[in-house]
């Protein structure tokens, strides 16, 4: 086999989620595949721009969800990493629910929520790195499996390099609704 070197960048696999924000008032959802696993505690971290609208609600409020979409959502999850909450409401692109243990908005459709408390921030570049201690859990009954969800009824939505995997097929190719929303404005 014949390594070739190639661009310095991260290219994936990464896991879709949606990392979800109450901002002004309003939930907002950023999709990323900046997100994992920090430790053997339940703390998960997720990556978010600064400039980002989302970044303002974890920020404010202390709490963040991750939701984990299925590969079924795969348009609602690119639009909501195309359109930027600064200029588009994005309240209504998802159905959301929330715990009385923290506030941020967490996704109905997803099959799995994660609802987290911030315990730790760590700018990175022009990034904030959020570690959250989980606080709530949430899966949809038929993805589960002794308990815990099972990774081939959730579907979960693989990032790498320009495309969205699902864990058989290719489900769609990443930002392609900004490249469909751009050539119907130009028409």
């Amino acid at each position: 086999m014949i390594k070739k070197k190639i661009a310095n960048i991260p290219f994936g696999p990464f896991i879709t989620v949606l990392a979800g924000a109450m901002v002004n008032g309003k939930p907002n959802y950023a999709t990323l595949g900046a997100y994992g696993v920090v430790s053997e505690k339940p703390v998960l971290y997720i990556s978010l721009k600064n400039s980002h609208y989302t970044t303002a609600g974890v920020v404010e409020n202390g709490f963040f969800s991750v939701n984990i979409p299925s590969s079924k959502s795969i348009d609602k999850t690119d639009f909501c990493g195309c359109v930027s909450g600064n200029k588009e409401d994005k309240s209504n692109v998802f159905d959301s629910f929330y715990d009385d243990a923290g506030n941020a908005p967490m996704i109905k459709e997803c099959p799995v929520n994660y609802l987290c408390k911030v315990i730790q921030t760590i700018p990175i570049f022009d990034f904030t790195m959020f570690i959250g201690e989980i606080i709530a859990v949430y899966a949809n009954e038929d993805c589960l499996e002794d308990e815990k969800p099972n990774a081939l009824k959730v579907k979960p939505t693989i990032m790498m390099g320009s495309g969205y995997f699902d864990l058989k097929d290719r489900v769609g190719s990443i930002f392609e609704t900004y490249r469909r929303m751009n050539a119907t404005d130009s028409k």
